[in-house]
Formats: structure tokens, C-alpha cells, sequence
């Protein structure tokens, strides 16, 4: 049996999320506050067969999960047929993060494929906040999508926090999550990709959203049994749970078993990575999937990312990324590299 690699940290290498386009139909002020962006090139996006034997060679390393990311994935093509490749490989997850604005359509083909299960990032559930926030009048698609795909195993809707701006639909959310039988994470503000407005002063952490959920729902026990997971697990005294990403004020660098692809293919073995692995070359070349992991094994074996926890220790912390590094760089954008 072939050996599992560990990076410099003693992390195994368990999941891949792989990204499929870099397009998105929402325009997120915390992600895609811009109208035009410079997209990739479309021969340089991977195939579906480049993205199944990436996923193929992964699993000999050890990963055993797989999210399709973007972007918007369900923008990309014929994506259903992706899915069924990936799940001929015995994968024990294969799942996807949508904004949900084109899911409703998909959901029957998505699950005949193979899908396992959904994250939807929903932000609010008022109308105009929800426009505010996405740039975009999509709510009522985004509840259709949601609702399509209500009570499937591992349902999770994702709700990036934002100070002062939603903190008010923390509550409807998690009632909202209760009825479609989904499980609400609730995300700290990130200083990466297009939040080039990041302020420490419109985090509102992990801390702060316990103490609001604690007036009104009073005792909130800590669940055990994280594991790498990126979210802490939480459970009210309905017994109702959900979950808090605090990537910002107290990170999972230390479990994080996790690496991205680009629709590209740039390999990144942490989301504060500036530069990338080029995998596309290593796929398009005349190398065996045997000496692709041997690069790989390699590759991951030196990793030492502590992204999140490095940021911590920032002094006057802003941006990762300013406006102009971003033309320059499309890689440092969010919905290049796969949130």
C-alpha cells in the first residue's frame, strides 16, 4: 500500500476542493464587489477528464473528499457530467458550494451523478439587504434552490458576517436552516481575495456571535468531535446546531488537511497562498500518474501554511490583497482560487 503523506506540520492530506470556473453570477461586496474582472483564459481551464485524474491521483495520496467550488460552479457546462466521473472514482464525499441562484434546475441531475451533498451561501434574508450585500435581485432563486434541495444528508448554508450590515438575520437564518433541515455556518469577514474594503472594526467574531446568540436563545453548548473540520459546532437549547468559521479571530491552520486547484490548475496549499503549484503543466506534459504524485507527495511534504494564525500576529492588519495586486495577480481573487 502506498504511503500517505504528511506536511511539515504532521497534516495529512484528506481533502481537495477543486474549483471549475472562475465566473460567478452574484456580485458579493466581500468577494466580487466589481462589475469586470480579467477571467481566465478558456484553454487554460481544465478539462473534465484533466479534473478527474487530478482527483484520481489525490485520492493515492489520501484524500477521500471532494467540493467543486468556482466562482459559481453550475455556470460551468454540462457540469453534472463531472460529477458522475468523480463519483466512478469511490470517493467517500463529493460535494458542492453553490450560491444556490441556478440550483433548483440542476438538483436532479446533480444528485443522479453522484453528489452527496450541498453548501448554499446564503447572507440575509431580507430583500434589499440581500441585494445589498450580492449586488444582485436573486433571492427568490437562491430560496428556490435552497428549498429544492431541502432535508438531503449534509445540507449546510454558509452566511459570511458582516458588523453592522447583517448581523440582524443571524436569528431568521437559523430558523430558515431549521425548516429545510440544513445546518447554518456562520462565517467571520476574511482579509482575502476581493475584500480589498477589509477592516478589522466589520469582523464580527466568533466570540461577539455567541454572546448575541446567547440573549436570545440563553445556554449554547460547544459540540466535541471537530476533527479538521473548518467550522466549530454549536447546539442551542432547542437542539437545534450550527456552526461558527472563525478564520479570522482563532484559526484551523493546526488540523487543516485541505489543498485547492484553480480552474486553471494552480495548485494551493493554503488560502492565504500567494503562489501556486502549476499543475495544468504537469497534467498537459508526458508524465504517468505515478510521477504527477511523486511531484505531489514532494509538494506536500514541505508544506509549512499557517496563512490564518500568520495574520493574527499582523500588525494594523488590512487587505491581503490591494485593488492593484489583484489585475496583476488574478490568483489572489476569491472566486479564482475557490472559497
Amino acid at each position: 500500500m502506498l504511503e500517505d503523506p504528511l506536511d511539515g506540520f504532521g497534516r495529512p492530506l484528506r481533502s481537495l476542493r477543486i474549483s471549475v470556473t472562475d465566473r460567478c453570477n452574484l456580485r458579493c461586496r466581500y468577494c466580487m464587489p466589481e462589475e469586470n474582472y480579467h477571467w481566465l483564459r478558456r484553454n487554460l481551464i481544465l478539462s473534465f477528464e484533466e479534473l478527474t485524474r487530478t482527483v484520481r491521483i489525490f485520492q493515492s495520496l489520501g484524500v477521500d473528499r471532494v467540493r467543486i467550488t468556482g466562482g459559481e460552479p453550475l455556470l460551468r457546462k454540462d457540469l453534472p457530467v463531472l460529477i458522475e466521473q468523480l463519483s466512478s472514482l469511490g470517493l467517500k464525499e463529493i460535494g458542492l458550494t453553490t450560491n444556490g441562484v441556478l440550483l433548483a434546475p440542476f438538483k436532479e441531475r446533480l444528485f443522479a451523478a453522484g453528489l452527496t451533498r450541498v453548501t448554499v451561501s446564503l447572507d440575509a434574508l431580507e430583500p434589499e439587504l440581500f441585494n445589498k450585500l450580492s449586488q444582485r435581485n436573486d433571492l427568490e432563486r437562491v430560496l428556490e434552490g435552497v428549498r429544492s434541495v431541502a432535508h438531503t444528508p449534509g445540507l449546510k448554508l454558509d452566511t459570511v458576517m458582516l458588523k453592522g450590515v447583517n448581523d440582524s438575520q443571524m436569528v431568521p437564518l437559523l430558523d430558515f436552516a431549521r425548516s429545510v433541515g440544513a445546518e447554518v455556518r456562520f462565517i467571520e469577514y476574511m482579509d482575502v481575495g476581493g475584500a480589498t474594503k477589509w477592516s478589522s472594526a466589520d469582523v464580527l467574531s466568533e466570540a461577539e456571535m455567541l454572546t448575541s446568540l446567547k440573549e436570545r436563545f440563553g445556554e449554547i453548548v460547544a459540540l466535541p468531535g471537530r476533527g479538521s473540520a473548518p467550522a466549530a459546532r454549536f447546539q442551542l437549547a432547542t437542539g437545534q446546531t450550527f456552526g461558527i468559521i472563525a478564520s479570522t479571530t482563532r484559526p484551523f491552520c493546526r488540523s487543516c488537511d485541505r489543498v485547492r486547484v484553480t480552474a486553471d490548475g494552480q495548485l494551493l496549499t493554503c488560502l492565504y497562498s500567494r503562489v501556486g503549484r502549476d499543475l495544468r503543466e504537469l497534467l498537459r506534459k508526458d508524465l504517468d500518474d505515478e510521477e504527477i504524485r511523486n511531484i505531489l507527495f514532494q509538494h506536500w511534504t514541505q508544506r509549512v501554511d499557517r496563512g490564518a494564525e500568520e495574520r493574527i500576529a499582523v500588525a494594523e492588519r488590512g487587505p491581503l490583497a490591494n485593488p492593484a495586486e489583484l489585475q496583476e495577480n488574478v490568483h489572489l481573487e476569491m472566486h479564482t482560487r475557490g472559497g
